[in-house]
């Protein structure tokens, strides 16, 4: 490579000082052996723990505590969570832009602050429903307190979109290139860790209720998002480091801002979201990924249903969803480690297959063995394929608009998830059964599987 001369003394002095702080932020930041990624990662792991727990893995135990509280329908409870997916399709892209360009460490600041406003808001809709506040509105007809329940919900998934997910998982994937799909999975093994909560969630809503669950949950939310938002770092290149922990050459140069010190990975791919659309592997991951995860979002807001009206108690329901938990763990582990060295869309083609089955058996058998059967297929299933299908992404298109491009490869999968829940509760409700949605997802999980062997990396240029 081509070296600028250097006039001596001045700009050589200058370079050599920079040269110097930058490593010496390396040095300060590898001490003791290990990389602030790796820091990063658990610190990733924790929200995402703190996520799951309260919008996703805790839906179910949600849905049945207010049906029996307020006696309203599944079809007007998974509306809301529709609604959801519909603010997310909307905002998915934007949400990835804002975190491409102004970092992790902003968007969970915000995000986590709503979440916590948000719960505090849900706790308090009994309150809000006495008020009237729409008497003098032509909505008497409403119930007030499920307005308020639509309403603060959906800031809660507001929030959640905009600091939760897609800006961790991003700040992973600037942080992480050969060690990428290991990294991602130990992430976003709080997905599963949140589920190993859920009977201590159900535990506390049939103490409190849930209007005073909601309230703990707030104000421990608003607690810790300010310390943990002083930890996160967007980039290595921030702390003088390259992803993975590599201290490779730097090049110097000058900008119209005075010196900066830029980082060359010359076998990463470098995608902008535009590139990125117009590769047909971006369209079959895309799809792929959404034909698996419609049965994922319905499954965590009506299995816990389902299953209830088997016989089950709430608290025995949990167990189920603690059991998948613990089988995805291993399973993630072991899948994340094995895609840094194997073909990505094989391992993926092979965990949706498992995905598949367990949805199947438990759409098709009603017994407490069956359930178990379904938690350990689903669980190795979906357990291995979630991270690798974000880290094969950040394989393919790189870390230039890694978020954007997640945020629009999300448009679609949140349009269909607007609708899933709702197929699932209205044939649960016209029906009785939930027998023709499940396997409906089932179908579609295989499909997705079958569709991943026809993914081939794109070329840049």
């Amino acid at each position: 490579m081509r070296q600028r001369a250097t006039r001596p003394g001045t700009e050589s002095e200058t370079n050599s000082g920079l040269r110097a702080e930058v490593l010496n932020a390396g040095r300060k930041v590898m001490s003791g052996g290990v990389f602030y990624g790796w820091w990063l990662v658990g610190l990733a792991a924790f929200m995402l723990t703190l996520m799951s727990l309260t919008v996703f893995q805790g839906l179910g135990t949600m849905l049945v505590a207010l049906e029996r509280q307020y006696g309203w329908s599944r079809t007007a409870l998974s509306g809301a969570f529709s609604l959801a997916r519909v603010e997310g399709a909307i905002l998915g892209p934007i949400e990835g832009v804002l975190v491409d360009r102004i970092g992790t460490r902003r968007m969970v600041l915000i995000g986590y602050t709503m979440m916590g406003l948000g719960f505090i808001w849900l706790s308090q809709i009994d309150f809000l429903g006495s008020l009237g506040l729409l008497s003098s509105l032509p909505f008497e007809f409403l119930d007030e307190r499920l307005v308020h329940f639509y309403a603060s919900y959906m800031f809660i998934s507001l929030g959640s979109g905009l600091g939760g997910w897609l800006a961790l998982i991003a700040m992973v994937n600037n942080w992480f290139n050969r060690q990428r799909s290991f990294a991602m999975a130990s992430a976003m093994s709080g997905i599963h860790l949140g589920g190993l909560l859920v009977p201590v969630l159900g535990l506390a809503i049939e103490r409190f209720e849930l209007n005073g669950a909601a309230m703990g949950i707030g104000i421990f939310l608003l607690l810790i998002v300010g310390p943990s938002v002083k930890a996160i770092r967007n980039r290595p290149e921030d702390m003088g480091l390259q992803p993975d922990g590599h201290r490779s050459p730097m090049q110097y140069d000058r900008t119209v801002d005075g010196q900066r010190a830029s980082h060359v990975e010359d076998d990463e791919p470098d995608f902008t979201a535009i590139q990125a659309l117009k590769t047909p592997a971006f369209w079959i991951l895309t799809i792929a990924q959404v034909a698996s995860s419609v049965a994922i979002v319905t499954l965590a807001l009506h299995l816990v249903p389902k299953l209830t009206d088997t016989g089950m108690s709430l608290s025995g329901a949990g167990v189920v969803v603690l059991t998948y938990t613990i089988v995805a763990l291993p399973s993630q582990f072991v899948s994340g480690y094995f895609a840094d060295r194997l073909p990505k869309t094989l391992m993926i083609a092979f965990f949706m297959f498992i995905q598949g089955i367990g949805i199947l058996v438990v759409a098709l058998f009603d017994s407490v063995l069956m359930a178990y059967v379904f938690a350990l297929m689903y669980g190795v299933g979906f357990g291995g394929r979630s991270p690798l299908t974000t880290a094969i992404r950040g394989e393919y298109f790189g870390r230039k608009a890694f978020a954007t491009i997640m945020g629009v490869s999300q448009l679609p999968m949140n349009i269909a998830m607007i609708f899933a829940p709702l197929f699932a509760g209205y044939m649960f409700d016209t029906t009785g059964s939930y027998i023709v949605p499940f396997t409906t997802f089932a179908a579609l999980t295989f499909m997705g599987a079958v569709m991943m062997l026809f993914v081939r990396k794109p070329k840049q240029g």
